[in-house]
């Protein structure tokens, strides 16, 4: 049953679970009288939630009975349909998942992630776990002055990036967009943990294998600089940070490169630029 209507269904199912329950009995004129008066598929609608009522009445024995010896059973998913909110509302209407084996919001926005002092602590704090799991952490080396490429703070075309980040100009016209991009991504290149990814693309083959990751995180844009200067150090790669024009890691080692743009976002959050690629 769509949506729509299982949302009819509960309209019409509300005041006739209401009216056996007030009146405790629908007499034999009256129940026709009564349908003469409903569509054709207002019929059909209410006479399934007769049935489901009715039979949900007769599944307890240990229910009392009334004066009249009508049985009323208070069926707790009976309750549940006839009182939940209505899920006709296009707003509402992802909630409706509640036997959902996977659940996935692809016509919604995706939520905020909040940014606070507490979620920015958990957010550092995993990253911590994760890198001291296998070695020390080291500190940021510091700044050698202004990067002499262009930044990636506006939103740019995937040819843009490119050009701005150097990679290899056999990858225009060759990446596909697609947030599983971001589950490919070397160990070198992860998306920092409790961060959101908010764009992907990557290419595999045919002289391009590349990734580009947009991610936000409630951490800091240096806490976002150590985490992926950790994970290029321990790829043995060579890494060089700048502070102009916008917070930048550039690692490398022989064919591979990795290069991290971070910078604050309006929300509080940062938000991080991983481009990747392997010639």
């Amino acid at each position: 049953m769509s949506i729509a209507a299982w949302g009819r269904f509960r309209v019409y199912a509300r005041p006739i679970y209401k009216l056996l329950a007030n009146s405790r009995m629908l007499t034999k004129r009256g129940y026709g009288e009564w349908m003469q008066r409903l569509s054709p598929s207002t019929k059909a609608l209410s006479a399934i939630a007769l049935s489901a009522i009715a039979l949900s009445s007769c599944s307890d024995d240990s229910s009392g009975a009334g004066a009249d010896g009508i049985t009323v059973v208070p069926d707790p998913l009976v309750a549940r349909t006839l009182n939940d909110p209505l899920m006709v509302d296009p707003d509402l209407a992802h909630r409706n998942e509640a036997n959902a084996l996977l659940t996935v919001r692809h016509d919604h926005a995706l939520p905020p992630l909040i940014s606070s002092s507490e979620t920015a602590e958990q957010a550092r704090e995993a990253a911590r776990r994760e890198l001291v799991d296998s070695g020390s952490i080291r500190d940021l080396p510091p700044s050698q002055g202004e990067y002499k490429g262009e930044p990636l703070a506006l939103g740019m075309t995937a040819s843009d990036i490119i050009k701005a980040a150097g990679a290899p100009s056999a990858c225009n016209g060759k990446l596909e967009e697609g947030l599983v991009w971001a589950a490919r991504m070397p160990e070198v290149a992860k998306v920092m943990p409790h961060g959101m990814t908010m764009q992907a693309a990557g290419a595999d083959g045919d002289g391009c294998q590349m990734r580009i990751v947009r991610y936000v995180t409630p951490a800091g844009v240096e806490d976002a600089l150590q985490y992926h200067f950790n994970r290029a150090d321990r790829a043995k790669m060579t890494a060089t940070r700048h502070r102009e024009p916008e917070a930048i890691l550039d690692a490398a080692r022989g064919s591979e490169h990795l290069k991290v743009y971070a910078r604050p976002s309006s929300n509080g959050t940062s938000a991080v630029d991983l481009v990747y690629w392997k010639r």
